[in-house]
Parts: structure tokens; C-alpha cells; sequence
């Protein structure tokens, strides 16, 4: 049986960009799933909004992340990263994490050098840990690992606290030590993503995040430049927002919602992605 974790190895082996999303929600999973994302990410940001109502601080639990983690594993196709924030605590709690994300179905684990609690990766006043302890917790994730082929993305948040040499040290560092991609978040500006790939020789994430600190590039830009995935993180969630919105002001002011069925897929569509006629039969 091909499982998960080796399809998304076989992805990384590919010379192709992986173009990836992170849904908020296990419904918005099977719509990307249904469009034909081969990989997908479980987002902190996503999970703390859609769980909690809450904004992407350090609020949302190992627990309550491990459950969203089983939830959307359960009802896609494809492979899922969760993230794995800084560890949930200690480096006992970072191993616990990993075995927690691999037994809830996840094929990868995205893990950070933040301090705890973190916060977005795109917003102000963040702070990071040393290179060592960041190490540590990396050493520590890839040894609880059940099967090696579950994939270890090391996170930097120094860009916006020691500056672009210090990520670029430290995402050099996190990949000698093992980690099986390296992700620079926020980096600022084109000329940085263009030359991450090149001071960097390990497997890259961009995160293109409309808003954010880091310009807009498109995935065949991204893989020209020499990245190996691109998620957007944020996407279904604003675009959520937007449409409810529309639909509650719509039912304030005209009393129906009808009028917006080009934004809206049909009932008929939604049953379609829910599997309605296999549970039927």
C-alpha cells in the first residue's frame, strides 16, 4: 500500500514546485483535496481561527491541534503537515508532538525557533530562541520519528529579529542537522526570496501570504528561483470571511441570499464533496 508520508517524499523528489494550501477546516480540505492539491497544511492560524475564534498567538493546544489533525486526515487523500509551532513546551513535548501528529495520520511536522508563546509569522514583536535550542528541538523531533519518511520543515522566524544573514545561518544550520526542508518565514523583499535558494542548499518553503511582509511571487516564478513548496496560508480562511460576509449583509438588507448563487457552489456540489451518496448506499 503507497501511504501518505511516501507520496509526499516522492513529491519533494520531484523537480516540479508542490503548490499547496493550508485549509482551515476539514471542509475546505476536501475542496482542495477535490480540486486536485496533492498537499496540504494544517495551520496554527487556521485551526486558532476556525476551532477557537481566536487569533494566531500560542492559544491553541497540542491536543487541540492533534485532534484537527485526525479530523482532516481522516477525510482526504493526500498528504498533510501540521504545525507543530515551537514543540507545545519542553524537548520532551516536542517528541510527544511528533508521535502525537504521526499517530493522528500527519505526514510532516512544521517546527519553529519562535519562543513560547509564538505568534504569526507575519506579525510584529516576535522573538526567537538561540540557534543551539532551536537545534535541540529539532534533534529531538527527528528522533521521536516512528517512520523516517515522516518529513521535519524547520522553521526560522530570525529574519525579522537578527536580520536576513543571522535566517540564512541559521536555516543552513537546521538543514545539516537533518531537518528535510527549510523554511525562511517573512523574508522582505524579492531579492531575498531570489536569494535564498542560492545561499541555501537544502529543499525550501515559501509562504505567500497576500498582506504579509513578503511580495506575491507565483509558484512558477518561486520554482524558477529554486523553491521546493509553496502554500498559501491564510487563502481560504479570507475568502471565507468575505463570502459570509456578503451572505449575512445580503439577508440583512434584502432578506434573501439567492441572488448570490454565482458565489456560492450549489447545494448539489456540496453533497457531492461531502460524499453524501457513498454514506446513501
Amino acid at each position: 500500500m503507497d501511504s501518505k508520508n511516501r507520496r509526499l517524499r516522492r513529491l519533494l523528489a520531484q523537480p516540479d514546485i508542490i503548490p499547496s494550501f493550508a485549509p482551515h477546516d476539514v471542509f475546505t480540505a476536501r475542496v482542495l483535496d477535490d480540486v486536485g492539491i496533492e498537499l496540504l497544511f494544517l495551520g496554527g492560524f487556521g485551526v486558532s481561527a476556525s476551532v477557537l475564534g481566536l487569533p494566531d498567538v500560542g492559544l491553541t493546544t497540542l491536543s487541540e491541534m492533534t485532534e484537527a489533525v485526525r479530523r482532516m486526515t481522516d477525510r482526504i487523500s493526500v498528504p498533510l503537515i501540521a504545525d507543530g509551532d515551537t514543540g507545545h513546551g519542553n524537548l520532551n513535548n516536542v517528541a510527544r508532538t511528533v508521535r502525537e501528529f504521526e499517530r493522528a495520520g500527519a505526514s510532516g511536522m512544521l517546527l519553529e525557533d519562535q519562543v513560547s508563546p509564538k505568534r504569526c509569522g507575519h506579525f510584529a514583536g516576535k522573538d526567537v530562541v538561540s540557534a543551539e535550542e532551536m537545534l535541540g528541538r529539532l534533534r529531538a523531533a527527528l528522533d521521536a520519528r516512528d517512520d523516517p519518511e515522516f518529513v521535519i520543515i524547520a522553521r526560522t522566524d530570525a529574519r525579522a529579529v537578527e536580520g536576513f544573514d543571522a535566517a540564512v545561518e541559521r536555516a543552513n544550520r537546521y538543514g545539516e542537522a537533518g531537518a528535510d526542508v527549510c523554511f525562511v518565514e517573512a523574508p522582505q523583499s524579492r531579492d531575498e526570496l531570489q536569494q535564498l535558494p542560492k545561499l541555501i542548499p537544502f529543499p525550501q518553503l515559501a509562504n505567500m501570504l497576500p498582506g504579509g511582509v513578503t511580495p506575491i511571487l507565483s509558484a512558477t516564478e518561486l520554482q524558477e528561483i529554486g523553491f521546493r513548496i509553496v502554500v498559501d496560508p491564510v487563502g481560504t480562511l479570507a475568502a471565507t470571511a468575505h463570502v459570509v460576509r456578503q451572505l449575512g449583509e445580503a439577508m440583512l438588507t434584502e432578506g434573501r441570499v439567492d441572488h448570490l448563487a454565482g458565489k456560492m457552489s450549489s447545494f448539489d456540489e456540496v453533497k457531492r464533496i461531502l460524499g453524501l451518496d457513498k454514506f446513501l448506499r
